[in-house]
């Protein structure tokens, strides 16, 4: 693979840090780690990666550690006013670690078929009327079912 401090330096927009800093040793260890997530997940899943792309796999490292350097942590921001005065604390939120996204995993052919729900314990069935909410996308049912296990509302069949 080709990402280097340099290119992640690119990615983010900045100068690339200096030969044996703290910051590029911070930058190599995330890539290391990102390759062995991802060298992990291969061999779990009995894949070559070399089937995978040398483009695709720097594309999620570079990815997986550019978004390691903006966000390191798990913190959020705090703002406490109290009358006139102000005062405001802000952090960056992250998972505190180099993490592969879900869609990377898919990017790279690496995705498990045999996940839990793999099958579709529902079937295609629902206890939603047609013209219910849910059925169109909505996070909310209009017709009932959600709260009775069966529609209460919109019995007329009239939306």
């Amino acid at each position: 693979m080709a990402v280097t401090p340099a290119t992640i330096a690119v990615a983010l927009g900045v100068a690339a840090p200096e030969s044996g800093s703290i910051t590029e040793q911070q930058w190599v260890l995330w890539i290391d780690d990102a390759t062995m997530l991802i060298e992990n997940r291969a061999t779990q899943l009995d894949i070559n990666l070399d089937d995978i792309g040398e483009a695709k796999l720097d594309y999620v490292v570079r990815e997986a550690v550019v978004a390691q350097v903006k966000k390191p942590d798990d913190a959020t921001q705090v703002s406490i006013t109290v009358d006139d005065g102000t005062t405001s604390r802000s952090y960056r939120s992250g998972k505190g670690r180099v993490q592969i996204l879900d869609e990377w995993w898919t990017l790279l052919g690496l995705t498990d078929p045999s996940g839990a729900f793999a099958i579709d314990m529902l079937g295609t069935g629902s206890m939603h009327l047609a013209w219910c909410n849910v059925n169109f996308g909505a996070n909310w049912c209009s017709c009932g079912a959600d709260i009775a296990g069966y529609p209460i509302f919109e019995l007329d069949g009239n939306p």
